[in-house]
């Protein structure tokens, strides 16, 4: 008896009758005899990737039952793709023949009639010149994911290890692409206490990758800040903001090299709402919205969460004097600021990690975060043909 494999297939289409042509798809898997379509998720439409003026996609994921070993499994897909009028070109894009015509210089994600991507193939691990799976960018599509949460939301990535419920809460309902073009960078969140500077400098050392840090030991004003003087707070939130702005400054800085930084520019505003008053919150804001424009956005948000009540007992070990006087009700609201600030965050991923699990002693752990961050991010890993 032949060996049956589970595997995924995600489909797509922004061309022609773009429902016929999934379903017709659907039909073609079946009828090759060698494949048993289990289950197909909803139908789902969503805006095409990239900077580019093109109809939007329905997209839905199929779980299959199939004899054929990957590379057959993804010849066949090649297959129904041609019958269905979708022509492959050597660079990764597509078009009809009729488009082909018409358009000279196609670009890397392209109209197509139909598009079939083997998402995943048992708990295989393939890194082949023509065929990478799991799909090299599976985990930044929220409009895979959801299809493949309603086929099996407990299923682990075989590479990541992370259920497919955790991947797309990552991604909090947007679609990510990776971008050679931006700059790489790593942003910790966090109240202050929870652990963000340790955390970075033990990923820069494993990532072997610059840190910037917060202008926060050199910031002449907290003392009076935290002193309770409502005078000085304006100075060092702009002390702060200056700072940032010269560190990210997207003219500088170069998409190399992955960078981390110990903090996220938006933090810049949970701040100056706590600390600053109607007056000074104006002033603050004339100059974070004429100047946030300039800084470079994170590709990747690590967001650490602590109760505040261990954040504020670290804060009393580590003995900076004029942090003593930080209150808990002022690390609550700093905590609900950052969950608001989250909750609706879209710019990147966003991965969630308690810290108090933390356990920079275990190789185990350390190498699964790793791997996590690296899928991320372009710089550490070799990343192959995109969705």
């Amino acid at each position: 008896m032949l060996k049956s494999t589970t595997a995924y297939i995600g489909l797509g289409s922004n061309l022609g009758d773009r429902t016929e042509a999934i379903n017709n798809a659907v039909r073609m898997l079946f009828a090759s005899g060698q494949i048993g379509v289990a289950a197909v998720s909803d139908i789902i439409e969503t805006a095409a990737l990239g900077d580019c003026q093109q109809p939007n996609y329905l997209n839905c994921v199929a779980k299959i039952e199939t004899s054929l070993n990957a590379k057959n499994l993804f010849n066949k897909l090649c297959g129904i793709e041609a019958k269905l009028g979708r022509i492959r070109l050597s660079n990764g894009s597509t078009r009809t023949s009729a488009e082909l015509s018409r358009m000279p210089s196609p670009s890397k994600w392209s109209p197509r009639t139909i598009d079939l991507d083997l998402l995943l193939f048992g708990d295989e691990i393939i890194n082949d010149t023509n065929l990478i799976v799991p799909h090299s960018q599976m985990h930044l599509r929220t409009f895979v994911l959801k299809g493949m949460c309603q086929l099996d939301s407990q299923l682990l990535h075989p590479v990541l290890k992370e259920s497919m419920n955790n991947l797309a809460a990552r991604l909090n309902g947007a679609d990510f692409a990776l971008n050679y073009k931006s700059v790489q960078l790593i942003s910790i969140a966090g109240v202050i206490g929870v652990g963000k500077t340790t955390l970075a400098e033990k990923l820069s050392s494993l990532l072997d990758c610059k840190i910037l840090f917060e202008a926060y030991d050199t910031n002449p004003f907290m003392p009076e800040v935290y002193a309770g003087k409502k005078q000085a707070a304006l100075d060092s939130q702009m002390y702060f903001l200056k700072s940032r702005i010269k560190q990210l400054d997207s003219k500088k800085m170069r998409p190399s090299k992955p960078v981390i930084s110990d903090y996220v520019f938006e933090k810049e505003l949970i701040y100056a709402n706590q600390l600053l008053d109607a007056e000074q919150l104006v002033l603050y804001k004339e100059k974070y919205n004429a100047v946030s424009s300039e800084v470079s956005p994170p590709v990747l948000v690590i967001y650490l969460r602590d109760s505040a009540e261990n954040c504020l007992e670290r804060i009393h070990r580590r003995s900076r004097p004029y942090e003593q006087q930080i209150k808990l009700d002022f690390l609550n609201a700093l905590d609900a600021d950052y969950e608001n600030l989250f909750n609706s965050w879209k710019r990147c991923p966003v991965i969630r990690i308690q810290a108090a699990k933390l356990d920079y002693s275990q190789d185990d752990w350390t190498e699964h975060l790793v791997r996590q961050i690296r899928s991320y991010i372009i710089g550490t890993s070799v990343i192959a043909k995109e969705l």
